[in-house]
């Protein structure tokens, strides 16, 4: 078991995963801020690398990518200001981002690097699940990483049940159909929770999309194992200069 099962094997409700941009808001404050969140007590660190053209990402998310960018952020440095991470942070940490960055690295360099910091799994939304089968999959199984499939309320009943039998970690329930930091219809997204929920699917679902505070965060807890924050958190982190202490009454004020 890695971190991610040992987490859910522990815990069953109510983790919190909370989303960072490598990089930002300065080029070195990539591990300064996975240490606040998870001393913070999160339960799992998303971190995203910054890519320029984003699928799922909304402005708020897609302005900290292109910032990171310009503060020079690549995947390989990325890579130096993770080795030894590990000496100081022990949650999951999966990494989210796109195709494009990590075929120009090289997928199995990539992977293997990844393996050795080590990270626990990744998110790649723009991974289509036949070349996740067939030419992907068995790479990242090789070192060990998890993927997380992301699938959203108008994904078939039929295809959840096979995203979430390629899936190792979690299932990502999108909440809706749009970008990341869009108000959402909560009640819309309880009853598509639900029926997650009375799937009684392999893996645990996190939500992601829209959950912001204390409320959109219990909420999607009613029917989930737990939710992502991305958004709120990277907004919080713009115009400050005490990223822990910040962190700190971000993460308060949503789990208090």
């Amino acid at each position: 078991m890695n971190r991610i099962q040992e987490l859910f094997k522990q815990k069953k409700n109510n983790i919190l995963n909370v989303y960072c941009t490598a990089g930002y808001p300065q080029l070195n404050s990539t591990v300064p801020v996975m240490k606040a969140l998870q001393d913070s007590g999160v339960d799992m660190i998303e971190l995203g690398m910054p890519y320029s053209d984003p699928l799922a990402d909304g402005p708020v998310i897609q302005a900290s990518s292109t910032q990171a960018l310009a503060n020079g952020m690549t995947i390989a440095t990325l890579f130096e200001q993770l080795r030894g991470f590990r000496q100081q942070i022990y949650v999951p940490v999966v990494l989210m981002g796109y195709m494009n960055p990590i075929l120009q690295y090289g997928f199995e360099r990539f992977c293997q690097d990844a393996a050795d910091m080590p990270i626990d799994g990744l998110i790649l939304p723009d991974l289509p699940e036949y070349e996740f089968e067939t030419e992907y999959g068995p790479i990242m199984q090789r070192y060990g990483l998890n993927f997380i499939f992301l699938v959203t309320p108008e994904t078939s009943e039929e295809r959840i049940r096979r995203l979430d039998s390629l899936s190792t970690g979690f299932l990502y329930a999108v909440s809706s159909s749009s970008t990341t930091g869009k108000d959402k219809d909560m009640n819309a997204v309880n009853n598509y929770l639900q029926k997650l929920q009375d799937m009684k699917l392999k893996n645990p679902v996190l939500v992601g999309f829209g959950i912001k505070d204390k409320a959109t965060f219990q909420q999607a807890c009613e029917h989930a194992n737990g939710a992502i924050i991305g958004t709120a958190f990277i907004k919080a982190l713009e115009n400050t200069s005490d990223i822990a202490g910040t962190t700190k009454k971000f993460i308060t004020d949503i789990k208090s």
